[in-house]
């Protein structure tokens, strides 16, 4: 009897277990198709988007690293690693911003000269020999000559001497508007610097929410599935997963931008990948009130600008002033002469070799024209000191306005750190009711969104600050010593 009802056994086991497994299978295949038809399509995210990085939630600091690249492959272009100094010194090499305010400088220098070369002897060679019929003369007035050699020099002529010292002026000017554009160049620099480290950050942090909201979703799916979930739930879960891949594409082009302008200012290659490091500003603007307003009316360029241009003007004006005085000038002239231009016939003596020196002076009795240049310097003038007493208005209103700025945004930073170590601490207490059984899984991960979203606040917020402080600094005219 034993053995027929083995045999028995045996005989069902393998002649339905096949039928059996099929059906159960068939079973299955039909509920999660039946759940897949429930739920609203997503198109699948990108290969770079689902490209995760390491991440950790560490409490024990508030500043952290930014992530490193590294190649693809090992034929790609060797990264190359940046300090916030070393980054602004590659710029100031490189910037082609600095280089077409060197070049403008030039200019200006070569523009005064123009006029300062008046004031130094000038010789000139030259021939004016032509066929004459009656008195030999030239539309000049000077007699043909086979060969000329004439020297001027410009010694007393103040209108002259006012716009050589207006245009030295500017070429100073220049000088100053070079610094300008080079302090702007380290602003520019830093604050790409400072924010490109910021972006890989927050990119490293959404990616490590990006985690955490599939993990929401799949509880939640599973949870739906058991009838504990309405179906809303699962769409604000797919909402929390959508919002997080849309922060990440935004990041991924600024970083993409950001790079494109450093590489441009730092004058590396288009294919050369940076990396950058956790950075502070190497100094603060610590003096307040008074203080900074005077270092801001001492150091600030465009108020040096504006005084530059006062005193150009006021050179202009002293200059048309003395346009009534007598204006001097050396001159000679030395010719030579040839017969056939006749002058035996008009002149009682002919000398083939002539030279004549002396000086040249005129003496204005009335000239319109110089009552005309004053008036128009004298009003160019007050246009000038007008500019510069607004311009101190508005240095010194910026400049409070810019401390005032900061001090926000330290104690915004200090808000979003406060808030950070608070979302920290949950994450903290909702892991230990975890481990107890208290909470579930989707608990524990919509608190580390909620810590990542503060951690990014606080990014934002040290970002805010770095950014008023420099341009606190550029106001006050404080760049330079920062940097030294």
């Amino acid at each position: 009897m034993k053995r027929r009802l083995n045999n028995c056994f045996v005989s069902i086991g393998h002649g339905h277990l096949k039928k059996i497994a099929v059906i159960v299978a068939g079973a299955l295949l039909s509920c999660v198709a039946l759940r897949a038809q429930d739920l609203p399509q997503h198109p699948a995210p990108s290969r770079e988007v689902m490209a995760t990085l390491s991440y950790g939630h560490d409490t024990s600091s508030v500043s952290q690293g930014a992530p490193q690249t590294a190649p693809t492959n090992s034929s790609a272009t060797v990264p190359v690693s940046l300090t916030l100094q070393h980054a602004i010194q590659l710029a100031l090499q490189n910037s082609k911003d600095i280089q077409l305010a060197k070049i403008q400088t030039g200019l200006a220098d070569r523009s005064a000269d123009i006029t300062k070369a008046q004031f130094l002897p000038n010789i000139y060679a030259g021939s004016g020999a032509g066929y004459t019929f009656g008195i030999p003369e030239t539309p000049g007035g000077r007699a043909p000559s086979i060969f000329s050699l004439t020297y001027q020099q410009e010694v007393l002529n103040e209108p002259l001497r006012g716009q050589a010292k207006e245009l030295q002026e500017q070429a100073s000017a220049q000088r100053i508007a070079l610094t300008e554009v080079r302090n702007g160049v380290i602003v520019h620099t830093a604050m790409a610097y400072l924010e490109i480290e910021k972006v890989r950050h927050s990119l490293n942090l959404l990616r490590g929410e990006q985690e955490s909201a599939e993990k929401i979703l799949d509880v939640t799916k599973e949870r739906q599935g058991e009838g504990f979930e309405l179906p809303v739930e699962i769409t604000k879960a797919q909402l929390t997963r959508a919002q997080v891949l849309q922060k990440i594409l935004q990041l991924e082009g600024r970083e993409d931008e950001l790079q494109v302008y450093l590489k441009s200012q730092l004058g590396l290659a288009a294919d050369q990948e940076i990396e950058v490091s956790p950075d502070e500003l190497p100094g603060e603007a610590e003096q307040q009130g008074a203080n900074l307003v005077a270092l801001a009316l001492e150091n600030n360029t465009g108020l040096q600008l504006a005084e530059s241009d006062v005193r150009a003007r006021e050179f202009r004006l002293k200059g048309e002033k003395r346009g009534y005085f007598p204006t001097l000038q050396l001159v000679g002239i030395y010719s030579v002469l040839g017969k056939y231009n006749n002058y035996q016939e008009f002149f009682n003596h002919f000398e083939r070799n002539n030279l004549n020196a002396g000086i040249n002076v005129q003496v204005p009795l009335f000239s319109a024209k110089t009552k005309a240049n004053i008036g128009l310097a004298q009003v160019n003038l007050e246009a000038a000191k007008s500019t510069l007493a607004n311009r101190k208005s508005q240095v010194t209103a910026d400049v409070r306005q810019k401390s005032r700025l900061v001090r926000e945004k330290d104690a915004a930073k200090e808000v979003a750190r406060l808030e950070l170590q608070l979302a920290q601490q949950n994450v903290e207490v909702l892991q230990s009711q975890f481990g107890e059984g208290r909470v579930n899984l989707r608990e524990v991960e919509r608190a580390r969104v909620t810590e990542n979203d503060r951690w990014m606040d606080f990014l934002d917020a040290n970002f805010a600050r770095q950014q008023a402080q420099l341009e606190l600094l550029q106001t006050a005219g404080q760049l330079d010593k920062v940097w030294q």
